[in-house]
């Protein structure tokens, strides 16, 4: 088992200091596997919201919640929305019986209520596969090609990872997607990820996308929004030190794991993404996922800006210092 000691370290400091932490990230990324380790799969501290047993558990949850003492672990929240207003009643107790881990695979704005209902309570802790500085420099072309999903990446041949990865794409779009309430057919958001493969490390342009897909730029906008949501896309907006004179108002859009970019660019293996056209921009957005999980950079973020991190963070992070490096990104000391 792989120790993911940084993401241990980053929740149990946020339980420390909030009374309710939200792990949030894409579907398979770990987030189970990591609350198990501070609340075992057996305790009734523990909802699995796929578990229909869990589910019966919360037939009345004021009944099921109150009672229960330390930390409770709620997985897969998107499935019951109507519980974030327990969960606020829940967490302004005083004395605080309990703290509460809640599991997500979607943004905090896709989760709706939880941004208006637990607001000033609730602190937010991104869980996105395997980081380099977890697997060692020398895992470091293994984890590109493979991305950072940890069955994709611990898969025993490169067939299996390449096969893992074509399943997630249709269970995402076939099955994951839908239990979120949205409609968008499985086939249309199939082509705009596609489509969106090739325009990895680019300037986003609605207007070609919106052609392509015999669609309106709203329509499109609205699919890179829900995919961005969802973890699965980024969108870095530029950076200008003054706003009136910023020249390029486009986010550059990037898939987020490295992995899920090959699988969509048809790239198998290492030597299929030597030669493929898109290898510097697969670097690129590689390099960019891993320096921002390393160094835990204070703002948010634009492409052309300057990078500000915490000078501890910084000093703790040769793996990504050195991956930022060979990437021509210019850090500051």
């Amino acid at each position: 088992m792989i120790d993911r000691h940084s993401d241990l370290r980053l929740v149990r400091a946020a339980l420390k200091r909030s009374r309710v932490v939200a792990l949030l990230g894409p579907r398979q990324s770990g987030k189970t596997t990591l609350a198990r380790q501070f609340v075992p799969a057996a305790s009734l501290n523990h909802f699995d919201l796929e578990d229909p047993q869990s589910l019966a558990r919360l037939t009345e949850p004021d009944t099921a919640l109150r009672p229960l003492k330390g930390l409770v672990v709620i997985d897969d929240i998107q499935r019951r929305s109507d519980l974030f207003p327990l969960l606020r009643v829940l967490a302004d107790r005083q004395p605080l019986p309990a703290r509460f881990l809640i599991l997500g695979s979607a943004s905090p704005d896709l989760l709706k209520q939880s941004s208006e209902t637990l607001a000033g309570r609730l602190e937010t802790i991104l869980l996105e596969g395997f980081r380099l500085t977890d697997l060692g420099a020398a895992a470091q072309t293994k984890h590109w090609v493979r991305g950072g999903f940890p069955l994709s990446f611990t898969a025993r041949t490169e067939a299996d990872s390449v096969a893992w990865r074509r399943q997630f794409l249709q269970t995402f779009l076939e099955r994951d997607i839908p239990q979120l309430g949205i409609t968008i057919p499985a086939a249309a958001l199939r082509r705009f990820w596609n489509m969106v493969a090739h325009y990895h490390a680019q300037i986003w342009n609605a207007a070609e996308l919106a052609r392509a897909l015999a669609v309106n730029e709203s329509t499109v906008r609205r699919y890179l929004d829900l995919m961005t949501g969802l973890f699965m896309v980024r969108q870095l907006p530029p950076w200008f030190e003054n706003l009136g004179k910023r020249q390029v108002k486009a986010p550059k859009v990037y898939i987020r794991d490295s992995g899920l970019l090959h699988s969509l660019l048809g790239i198998a293996n290492e030597r299929d993404l030597e030669h493929h056209p898109k290898v510097g921009a697969s670097w690129e957005g590689y390099a960019i996922e891993e320096v921002l999980k390393a160094l835990q950079p204070d703002d948010a973020l634009s492409f052309g800006q300057p990078i500000r991190v915490r000078k501890w963070t910084w000093c703790s992070s040769s793996a990504a210092a050195a991956l930022a490096s060979s990437a021509n990104a210019q850090m500051p000391p």
